[in-house]
């Protein structure tokens, strides 16, 4: 009876560390054409999704649209590396369209006269776990900021123009001096 209580415990142990904890919170640096650190992300689990705040500068004022995307890289200028839309659902771009939205898919930033924008928006179809809509997928994600708002609908990005700025989502305890 004592050996198996010593082969019990092993096991249990084995099965715990192969399962780690979903994050507490991840993060992005914001960077834009010119590769200066303009904003952060910063990301926590909520009740059915991801909350994301966002403080940012140096933007035009108005409107832009705000995605998340499929890789994780933020090459610039045009920060094409960053992929598509997060999109594990196949769905059509928009948050208004009635065959959509992306998992990626989220609510407008709006910069004022001064070029700052902080906003918190929450994110319903993503998660910081474990499953086809983790942010912390093979190749990672991240967040892009367009030229332009997007319309939410119009597929595949909402007529939201050019990528003007890109982060990648890290867990928090990452080093934030990856590459990028």
């Amino acid at each position: 009876m004592l050996f198996k209580r010593w082969l019990i415990v092993p096991i249990v142990f084995l099965c715990s560390a192969a399962f780690p904890q979903t994050p507490k919170m991840a993060h992005a640096e914001f960077i834009n054409a010119a590769s200066e650190m303009i904003g952060t992300a910063t990301l926590t689990p909520a009740e059915g999704g991801v909350r994301i705040r966002i403080e940012i500068s140096q933007l035009s004022p108005g409107t832009h649209a705000l995605h998340i995307h499929a890789l994780g890289k933020c090459e610039r200028p045009s920060f094409a590396s960053a992929g598509v839309h997060f999109n594990p659902e196949t769905m059509m771009h928009g948050l208004n369209n009635p065959r959509g939205p992306h998992a990626g898919d989220l609510s407008n930033l709006v910069a004022g006269a001064d070029g700052r924008a902080t906003a918190i928006i929450f994110a319903a179809r993503v998660t910081l776990g474990y499953g086809s809509n983790s942010l912390f997928r093979e190749g990672g994600t991240s967040l892009v900021i367009h030229e332009k708002g997007d319309d939410y609908q119009s597929d595949p990005d909402g007529n939201s123009g050019v990528r003007i700025a890109c982060g990648v989502i890290r867990k928090q305890n990452e080093d934030k001096a990856a590459p990028r």
